[in-house]
Parts: structure tokens; C-alpha cells; sequence
């Protein structure tokens, strides 16, 4: 098999080690590389495939916009597939009468949404509002202002001087912090206090813990509590929905499994299927309207926002996701998909938890099940479950630091939202297999 691998010719790869198969098509939850080898996606690239590859339906979208008009500047101009991306937006977000902007990756989101928490606090007139808490083994984004949110210490410690660190809590961890949803919540309590309520701009957070944690749920009463406190103390609650939203994990936001209102909501991932880079930040109106008043715009911006061309490719994945009903064929199938691995791994030795929602879940690994001691980062497990998947034809996302943000190893799991439970029992056979062959029971 012909792969690509640093130094080889003049592309810049983020994972140098890793020789590369070289794609050559996709088809539905599968990619086949220029061998013919067949890879099925069993994590959607990570977690952005949600209505499978080769959709025809999003190509032609894409390519009608891009032949009518491939751009326009967001300051002069508006077009029709954003005006409707954002009416049909409105009617799924849990943020009534919400207003949209549109930009490409999640950290983009994230910067946007906390430099507007910031200038609607600006505003109401609380101009002394600038600090955005966050959780520790949270993921925000690569961006340096998303660095500072963001909980996760090996990907903040070589910038750890270029950015303003802000006030990081305990999140809830069921496996390995069980404790109820109100006594975590009265941490951000604490933080806001410690901080100053006058401060206090912003609590950030992902609905369901992602990458960091690996699909954390947290206890019912957490997200209800945490609301009752950003709104005792004027706090803005920020949803990071860039990795749960648009039906992974078996609604069509995280969230909306408490029945919670944020008043900023961040989402990317999903949005437009991977077929275009594209995400949003959602807000009320009325604050929206407010930073108009006060302050006239919105110090904001970006190049590429409110692109024409990758609003209809979210208005088609939109279409596609509405008509096959993939967000209620995630929430059937995650719950298939959550017996199979427990059947499949639950018993072995070193799987000390199998967790998740919808088709959103996560293997936690570890030496010892009584003590949920991680094997140690050095061991590079994950990595290594992940190759061997990998090799046998099968796509998971990998990621270490769960136990103490340096420690603990996951594999996740996150299909196109278009699977059957054929696709699943494939999946977990594979992974079965790689599981046992990085860690055989003797």
C-alpha cells in the first residue's frame, strides 16, 4: 500500500509518525483509499461526518450556490442560503427568537462567543465583566483565546505564556467523581465568587464532556443547577455544543437532554456534514439588539462568515438530517450500539468504563478496575488500540489525559449518524479485536 509520511513530499502534517493512506473516494459510512482498502468511519472524521460521504444532494447545493455567487462580503451583501440556514436554524436551537453568525471552525466559534459574552456584559453596562470560567479537561479550540478556556494541559502548556489564563472547575465525572449534579454545580458557585461577581462574564462548557473526558453525561440535576446559577448571578451560559450538537449524541443539541436554555450556543462539527467548514454562534435577540444600542456593532469578524457557499452545504446536511431522521436514528441506535460494547468489552479486565449518549460514546482503559488506576501516558495505549484499529480497516478517535489531565486512555466512537446496527456490529467486532490484540488476557 502507497502511504505518506513526513518528510515526504511538501505537505505540513500535523502527526509526523503516522504514515497516511492517500483517499481516494467515500461512500456512506465508508472511505476506500487508492489500494482499494476500505476504511468504515467509526468516528466521522473525528465526529463531523454525520450524514456519511458522497452525499450528491450537498455537492449540487454547493455547487449551485458557487456558480450563482461563491462569495460575497458579510459587511455588504447578505444571500438567500444563509437567510434560510438561519430561519430553519431558529426553529431547532433551545435559544428562542435566536440570531445567528457564521464563521468556519470551532475555535472560531468559541473566540466569537466569548468576545460576545464579553460586549453584551459590555452593554448591560457591566463593563468590569471580562472573565470566562470554564472546566478543567475541557476542549475549546486551538486559537489562543480558546487555549484559555479550554481545560486540557498538554495542548496548553507550550502557549501557556501567549494567552490570559481564566478560572478552570471540576467537571462532573460520574465514574471518577460521583457525586450529584448540584454538589459539582456549587463549584462554578465557588469560582464566581472567588472571582468576583463583577468580574464574572461567562460560564463555558460542553453539554456532554468530549475529547478531554470522553462523553462524560453528567447527572440530570448538574445543567439545571448550573443554570439557576449563572442566573442568580447575571453569568452568561455558553453551551460548547461544536462536537455534541446537530443529533450526535440522540438530540439535536446536547442540552436540550436537560430542557436547558443557554443564552450563547456554539456548534460547528456537524453543521455542514464536513463538507464544508462551517460553524455558528447562536444568541437572543435581544441581546444582539442591546450591543446594536449601546455599542453599535458587534467588534467581530472574519473574511469567510456567513459564506454562501457553506450555508446551502449546511442547509442541505440540514435537509438530509430532517428526511432520514438521523437524530432519532441516533438515539435508537447509540442505545444498541451502548449493549453491543458492553457485551463485547465490558468484561475485559482493563475496561473500566463504557459511557456515552446517542452515537456519541467512549472506552475508558485502565490496569485495575477496582482502583481505576490509568496506565501510565508513556505506555501511549490509546495510540496504539488506535493502530491496530486502524490497520484493520476501522476509524476511532483516540485521546489520553481523562484520569488527571495527563493520564488515562480513551477510544471514542462516533459513526455517521446513517448507520444500521449491521454497520454497529461490524464496528464493535473490529474494535474488539484491536482491543484484545494491545491488551490480550492472559
Amino acid at each position: 500500500m502507497t502511504t505518506y509520511k513526513h518528510p515526504h513530499g511538501h505537505v505540513f502534517y500535523r502527526k509526523m509518525s503516522h504514515a497516511r493512506p492517500k483517499i481516494s473516494h467515500g461512500e456512506g459510512i465508508y472511505l476506500f483509499d487508492e489500494d482499494g482498502k476500505r476504511y468504515l468511519d467509526g468516528s466521522g472524521g473525528p465526529l463531523v461526518v454525520n450524514v456519511g460521504h458522497g452525499r450528491s444532494e450537498i455537492v449540487a447545493a454547493m455547487s449551485e450556490q458557487a456558480q450563482k455567487a461563491a462569495y460575497v462580503h458579510a459587511i455588504m451583501f447578505t444571500n438567500e442560503p444563509t437567510e434560510q440556514l438561519s430561519s430553519e436554524l431558529a426553529e431547532l436551537v433551545p435559544i428562542p427568537n435566536s440570531r445567528f453568525f457564521y464563521l468556519s471552525s470551532g475555535s472560531e466559534m468559541v473566540e466569537g462567543a466569548i468576545k460576545l459574552a464579553r460586549q453584551i456584559q459590555q452593554a448591560r453596562g457591566e463593563n468590569g465583566r471580562s472573565t470566562i470560567i470554564s472546566r478543567h479537561q475541557s476542549y475549546h479550540g486551538m486559537t489562543l483565546g480558546a487555549l484559555g478556556v479550554s481545560g486540557r494541559p498538554g495542548l496548553r502548556a507550550p502557549y501557556q505564556a501567549m494567552f490570559l489564563d481564566m478560572p478552570h472547575i471540576d467537571p462532573p465525572n460520574s465514574y471518577r467523581d460521583p457525586i450529584s449534579g448540584e454538589e459539582a454545580a456549587e463549584r462554578l458557585e465557588e469560582a464566581i465568587l472567588d472571582t468576583g461577581v463583577e468580574n464574572t462574564a461567562a460560564f463555558l462548557a460542553e453539554p456532554i464532556s468530549g475529547a478531554g473526558l470522553g462523553a462524560i453525561v453528567p447527572p440530570d440535576d448538574y445543567w439545571p443547577a448550573i443554570r439557576a446559577i449563572c442566573d442568580k448571578y447575571g453569568v452568561l451560559l455558553i453551551a460548547d455544543e461544536v462536537l455534541v450538537g446537530m443529533g450526535r449524541t440522540g438530540k439535536w443539541w446536547g442540552i436540550d437532554h436537560w430542557q436547558v436554555r443557554p443564552d450563547i450556543m456554539v456548534t460547528s462539527k456537524g453543521l455542514a456534514g464536513g463538507y464544508f467548514p462551517l460553524g455558528f454562534v447562536a444568541a437572543k435577540t435581544e441581546d444582539v439588539e442591546l450591543i446594536r444600542q449601546k455599542l453599535g456593532d458587534w467588534n467581530h469578524g472574519g473574511t469567510f462568515s456567513h459564506h454562501p457557499v457553506g450555508c446551502a452545504a449546511a442547509l442541505a446536511t440540514l435537509h438530509i438530517m430532517q428526511q432520514e431522521k438521523l437524530v432519532e436514528n441516533s438515539a435508537t441506535l447509540g442505545q444498541k450500539l451502548g449493549q453491543m460494547l458492553q457485551a463485547a468489552l465490558g468484561s475485559h479486565p482493563n475496561v473500566g468504563d463504557i459511557r456515552g449518549r446517542g452515537l456519541f460514546w467512549a472506552v475508558e482503559f485502565v490496569q485495575d478496575k477496582a482502583s481505576k488506576t490509568p496506565f501510565p501516558v508513556s505506555q501511549h495505549l490509546a495510540w496504539d488500540i488506535w493502530q491496530q484499529a486502524f490497520a484493520k480497516g476501522l476509524i476511532v478517535y483516540y485521546s489520553q489525559g481523562c484520569a488527571d489531565g495527563k493520564n488515562g486512555d480513551l477510544i471514542m466512537l462516533g459513526p455517521p449518524l446513517i448507520v444500521n446496527e449491521a454497520n454497529l456490529a461490524e464496528m464493535v467486532a473490529i474494535l474488539t479485536e484491536a482491543v484484545y490484540e494491545a491488551l490480550p488476557v492472559r
